[in-house]
């Protein structure tokens, strides 16, 4: 299994287990983690859903030995995955102490409220594999501000948990990821769930007019870079542990040097 899932004291725990590849996204942890989050939200006892991991990697993004399958089916279970926290009638909390990247940052921006303790980066490396976060920007451009998306969807920069915080990608930065994910779970306990799926569809409706709106359209642009020869050597690159062959670039001589 790539994911197990408990639930205790109303709460259902998802954790990515799968350590062998970094919790990468492969069709089998898709499904389970689909499988679970559907099965939460039908139980009527389940008042919300902490979404975690084990090991020192939240999630490794796309799972790239899987590169050689059908693309289109791949961005459609990602697309729908994210969709799916998002439609959730229950909380769902992100808690992190580890590795996010590329991939992984679109779950966290899925969830609706995050803590990340002082083992977590985030990157958004797409660009650097000739690919764009296509699909993920559904979930990640209403959390950032504008100057951070930018910076961060074009550098792949690596960033930490305060950072995370303070352009909106999270909710908190804490040293103690779970006392402070008990605060919040004894906060939505206090809640019904009538009350808490009508104020969560309050701060998702805008979120999921952009699926409507752009869904298609981004599922597809993913699919066809995926496709592309920059993508091949890209994700080759990283598999082969060496830069792409266009890495290394120098400079423009600017006007004037020598």
């Amino acid at each position: 299994m790539a994911v197990t899932s408990a639930t205790v004291g109303a709460i259902t725990t998802l954790t990515l287990d799968s350590p062998h590849n970094r919790n990468a996204l492969s069709t089998v942890l898709v499904e389970e983690l689909t499988a679970g989050l559907r099965h939460a939200s039908e139980n009527p006892d389940v008042r919300a859903v902490v979404l975690t991991h084990t090991g020192g990697t939240f999630c490794a993004g796309a799972d790239l030995s899987e590169a050689g399958g059908s693309v289109e089916s791949r961005t459609a279970q990602m697309l729908g995955l994210l969709r799916l926290i998002v439609e959730t009638p229950k909380p769902v909390v992100g808690k992190i102490d580890g590795h996010v990247r590329a991939g992984g940052v679109g779950l966290v921006g899925a969830c609706d409220i995050v803590v990340a303790g002082p083992g977590s980066t985030f990157a958004l490396t797409e660009a650097r594999l000739g690919l764009a976060p296509s699909i993920i920007s559904l979930t990640v451009l209403p959390r950032l501000d504008s100057r951070a998306a930018s910076r961060y969807f074009l550098t792949g920069e690596k960033f930490g948990a305060h950072e995370a915080e303070a352009i909106g990608l999270i909710s908190e930065a804490t040293q103690d990821p779970d006392a402070t994910l008990v605060e919040i779970l004894d906060s939505l306990r206090q809640g019904s769930p009538q009350g808490l799926a009508a104020s969560k569809g309050l701060t998702t409706a805008s979120v999921l007019a952009g699926f409507d709106a752009r869904g298609r359209q981004l599922s597809e642009q993913s699919a066809r870079l995926f496709a592309s020869e920059q993508a091949r050597e890209g994700m080759m690159s990283f598999l082969q542990k060496r830069p792409p062959e266009w890495a290394g670039v120098k400079p423009a001589e600017q006007p004037g040097e020598k």
